[in-house]
């Protein structure tokens, strides 16, 4: 997912939610993170419900980064995924930022974009071929189900012929996803309580496709915190 894109949410195409980073402090966060902090999950709370999330061990770039950059953070606001859009008000053009640094990418070819599944988002292709992510904003995807056919297509045109193995299409089929952005961004954690909150989020009337579906009613995370993991 490209920074400041989100997928409309009114006519159930909404296949991810971008949760836009408000930085308190431009300068890239301190990675020394306490190995005790590895072991916690993440919980935001936010205006409409609370998301729970475990990030990977598998991506410990992501991992650190995520958990050393919620402790400048204070506020979150769903906005289309830019540092700055605490700002801005729908009366006034967006603004297109990006993150002070970037992440090498840590994508792995056993991670897909399932739903519930937390990734990073990053500039595109043209510009950025590396694939390295933003260190502030990320995507959680809430996605939809497929089916053969429409799976079928989506190895035809999004991903140049490169086939889903069987497994992760029973999961698409049957839990939904966004399999079109498979290998070419990097996921490093799942929603693991609190998929209602995102549903509900994916839900609010927003300014359309035009209006880069903006929430017509800012939703925002008021609180992020680590937290002991209950399993």
């Amino acid at each position: 997912m490209r920074n400041n894109s989100t997928y409309r949410s009114k006519t159930g195409l909404l296949l991810a939610l971008t949760l836009a980073a408000v930085l308190l402090q431009a300068q890239t966060p301190d990675q020394r993170v306490r190995e005790r902090d590895r072991r916690k999950d993440v919980e935001m709370i936010t205006s409409v419900g609370i998301i729970r999330l475990r990030l990977s061990d598998a991506t410990p770039i992501h991992r650190d980064n995520f958990i050393a950059f919620h402790r400048v953070i204070r506020g979150f606001m769903v906005q289309a995924g830019d540092p700055k859009s605490r700002d801005s008000s729908l009366r006034k053009p967006r603004r297109s930022t990006d993150s002070a640094y970037t992440i090498p990418a840590e994508i792995r070819e056993d991670m897909f974009h399932r739903r519930g599944v937390l990734a990073a988002a990053r500039m595109g292709d043209q510009v950025n071929p590396a694939k390295a992510s933003s260190g502030t904003q990320f995507y959680i995807v809430q996605g939809r189900t497929f089916t053969d056919i429409s799976l079928d297509s989506v190895e035809t045109f999004r991903l140049n012929g490169r086939k889903i193995p069987p497994e992760r299409r029973e999961n698409y089929k049957k839990q939904g996803g966004a399999p079109h952005l498979d290998q070419a961004y990097t996921i490093f954690g799942e929603v693991i309580d609190g998929m209602e909150t995102v549903d509900r989020i994916a839900a609010v009337n927003t300014t359309g496709r035009t209006g880069n579906d903006r929430p017509l009613e800012p939703i925002r995370i008021l609180k992020t915190r680590l937290v002991k993991r209950k399993t």
